[in-house]
């Protein structure tokens, strides 16, 4: 454990930097009272709604509403830039900076490239993105422990934004400006395309006159169970299923279905299976004959022989 935390992670250094959030949406909201519980003085908040302001400070105490982006800057050590990420540039480009201030923005895809001005005022310039699903203030609030955070930035400022993540309960990685589309779009694979697949799930039970909700009620199970074994077994040994066993008769069978009943799906079921081939490998349950076997019968649905 860090020496600057207490058992209950709150901060015992009292040379602690603090902190304003420009932007109250979601993530300013989560990250403004996770920060103030880990003893970060939150100082100022800015945002073009004034209710939404008003809303985040609230629930801060020593927090104030301010009236411009500027006055945030000039209240606080480090200032988050917590709005829509086609706004950061913007508002750092608005800003009237100063060697000693330090411009922070949590943006996943974006690099710190966007808070040029800021460094070549003589800011120090950073990134910080929890890497979790905020679909709401109070599930950001909770989902924030246990998330990694990932970091773009040097020096003094890395070493804060380090502390930062541990103290809010989280882990966290170093990125350069060329790894963040990947590590977004990976984000995208885990968690937005999941919502898609269970859609496409969704849509197979409907050829069965099950409406979606109750498809959902059904497959939720099945989804947490898959992730604890992900996180409890790993990959690649914590695949099931058809393709995991080398099973073309049932595989088959889904193709047939598919075809005949959703055609839409084809190909991303063949695409879905194509890639979970190797996965399959990996745990040595089948051969490389049978891998090419499943090989060919996704293809060559695809190709409609």
């Amino acid at each position: 454990m860090p020496s600057w935390l207490n058992q209950g992670g709150f901060l015992l250094n009292k040379e602690i930097p603090s902190i304003g959030i420009i932007g109250a949406g979601t993530v300013g909201n989560a990250l403004a009272f996770r920060l103030m519980l880990a003893g970060y003085p939150v100082t100022a908040v800015f945002s073009r709604t004034p209710a939404s302001a008003e809303k985040l400070a609230a629930r801060i105490p020593g927090c104030r509403v301010v009236n411009s982006a500027q006055a945030v800057t000039d209240a606080a050590d480090i200032t988050f830039i917590t709005t829509p990420d086609s706004a950061i540039r913007s508002v750092a480009d608005s800003i009237t900076w100063k060697p000693g201030k330090n411009a922070v923005h949590c943006s996943g895809s974006d690099s710190v490239a966007i808070l040029e001005s800021a460094r070549q005022a003589g800011a120090e310039v950073g990134g910080f993105h929890p890497l979790q699903t905020f679909a709401g203030v109070e599930q950001a609030i909770e989902n924030i422990p246990g998330s990694t955070f990932a970091l773009e930035a040097t020096g003094e400022l890395l070493e804060k934004l380090k502390n930062m993540a541990e103290a809010v309960g989280g882990h966290w990685i170093t990125l350069t400006a060329e790894d963040k589309a990947a590590y977004h779009a990976a984000a995208v694979f885990a968690s937005n395309y999941l919502v898609t697949l269970v859609k496409l799930a969704t849509d197979l039970w409907k050829t069965f006159n099950v409406p979606a909700p109750t498809a959902v009620q059904a497959l939720l199970p099945l989804l947490r169970g898959t992730l604890h074994n992900i996180e409890t077994i790993g990959l690649p040994d914590c695949l099931t299923g058809p393709i995991a066993r080398g099973d073309t008769g049932t595989l088959e069978k889904h193709l047939y279905t598919i075809k005949t009943k959703q055609p839409s799906l084809l190909t991303v079921y063949c695409e879905m299976g194509r890639h979970t081939i190797p996965i399959a490998l990996a745990k040595g349950k089948i051969d490389e004959s049978k891998a090419k076997q499943m090989e060919s019968l996704f293809t060559g649905s695809i190709k409609g022989d």
